[in-house]
């Protein structure tokens, strides 16, 4: 089988059918095999796991899954891609290839997406976090996600407070997620601008999500007032952002022991719970 962590073997794949690798779809091959042992490490997988692959290239980690798990249905959306990836791989009968957009197959909700399942993914930069997000949104989240992400994007979203952001809040709330592995940009070919890091995603079972299921509507509203201007005090993001007197929003906010000269990224996901569970005027 054709090594696919070979830079002579990707050149002469791609240069075979007369491609070259498309910036736009973030089409940067990964070269290091040991970072491909601890992608799927990470997603802990087993001969009964349904795993839905995002963005799967030449098919570098779909031989990796599809050796550990039942079936790979892999998400790609440049047909030549798949073309080179159904000849690699023709030998697996238990992958599954789908020419689609990422975020358009998971708005859709195929019948995938209502069975137990994990997701790897190495997508482009630019849709890693609306990956992230559809993905804890929907009624049947994945029982765990592995992805490549910008090295700054997985440390946003595992940041603490002091330093939270609307993303982590966002992702905190409904799943536990911890950066794995930097990966350096030579681990790539073309080698992006970034450094990478494999990040792991948890999503919270039911029970865990306290009241998000009833009030995530009021929960984003709020988070997002709180985030609106990130440098500005808590008090006066929320009483401009959920239109409210700066004297009840002071109330709120020391009902909850929050100092209302406090910034929202030093507030943690309790905090914007116990807002959340105690916001009583109208939005």
């Amino acid at each position: 089988m054709i090594n696919l962590f070979s830079v002579r073997s990707i050149r002469k794949i791609l240069k075979d059918k007369n491609i070259l690798p498309l910036k736009r779809l973030g089409q940067n091959f990964l070269i290091k095999e040991g970072t491909a042992q601890t992608t799927i490490q990470a997603a802990e997988l087993n001969s009964k796991d349904i795993v839905l692959e995002i963005g799967s290239g030449l098919g570098t980690l779909t031989k990796e899954i599809a050796e550990k798990a039942k079936q790979v249905i892999a998400i790609e959306k440049d047909s030549k891609m798949i073309e080179i990836s159904n000849e690699v791989l023709k030998e697996f009968k238990n992958i599954k290839t789908i020419e689609d957009d990422a975020l358009s197959f998971i708005k859709r909700k195929p019948k995938i997406l209502n069975q137990n399942y994990k997701v790897i993914a190495n997508p482009p930069y630019y849709i890693a976090s609306p990956i992230i997000r559809m993905f804890l949104e929907l009624p049947n989240p994945p029982s765990l996600m592995v992805l490549m992400v910008q090295k700054e994007v997985g440390k946003r979203i595992c940041s603490e407070p002091p330093r939270m952001t609307k993303l982590s809040v966002f992702v905190q709330s409904l799943a536990k997620p911890k950066v794995i592995k930097v990966v350096k940009k030579d681990s790539f070919w073309p080698a992006p601008k970034v450094d990478s890091a494999i990040l792991k995603i948890i999503p919270l079972k039911k029970t865990e999500k306290q009241i998000l299921d009833k009030n995530e509507k009021m929960f984003s509203s709020i988070v997002s007032a709180g985030f609106s201007h990130p440098r500005k005090k808590l008090i006066k993001n929320l009483s401009l952002g959920l239109d409210i007197s700066k004297e009840k929003t002071e109330q709120w906010l020391s009902q909850n022991k929050i100092n209302s000269n406090q910034r929202a990224e030093t507030l943690n996901i309790d905090d914007w719970l116990n807002l959340t569970k105690t916001f009583q005027y109208k939005i």
